[in-house]
């Protein structure tokens, strides 16, 4: 008499383990994508003051402490061509101005900043300050 034959297993690939390791992949190279991001703004001292918040989009003007003027935190400019691209940038997206000027910077250079933008028509314009206590 002859037994029946075993079947001889064949060779099976369990997709959990996998699928742990692909989703543990993932959430180490998001993590790493979002470590390795640049900031780039420049760091100010606000000055203190209470008001109300401001939300939304904005072109944002930055004085440092050494009277230098940034667009947007990135492109150091002078007064007049910093004025220009923030008209230009207030007529095409509609967006209100905020100079962000650093506490140890000089008045002058800000109210000139602030006059020269008003008297172009940017009519939206604010000063961004850390809330007083």
């Amino acid at each position: 008499m002859r037994l029946p034959e075993e079947e001889t297993p064949s060779a099976r690939v369990e997709m959990t383990p996998i699928m742990d390791v692909v989703f543990l992949l993932l959430v180490f190279f998001v993590y790493a994508f979002l470590t390795m991001t640049v900031q780039r703004g420049v760091r100010v001292n606000l000055p203190r003051a209470e008001g109300t918040v401001g939300r939304g989009q904005s072109i944002q003007i930055v004085l440092t402490p050494t009277d230098e003027i940034l667009l947007d935190g990135r492109t150091p400019m002078a007064l007049e061509a910093a004025v220009e691209a923030a008209v230009l940038r207030h007529r095409t997206v509609g967006a209100p101005v905020t100079i962000r000027a650093d506490r140890a910077a000089h008045v002058g250079p800000a109210l000139e900043l602030m006059a020269a933008l008003r008297a172009k028509g940017v009519d939206k314009v604010t000063y961004q300050v850390e809330k007083g206590r």
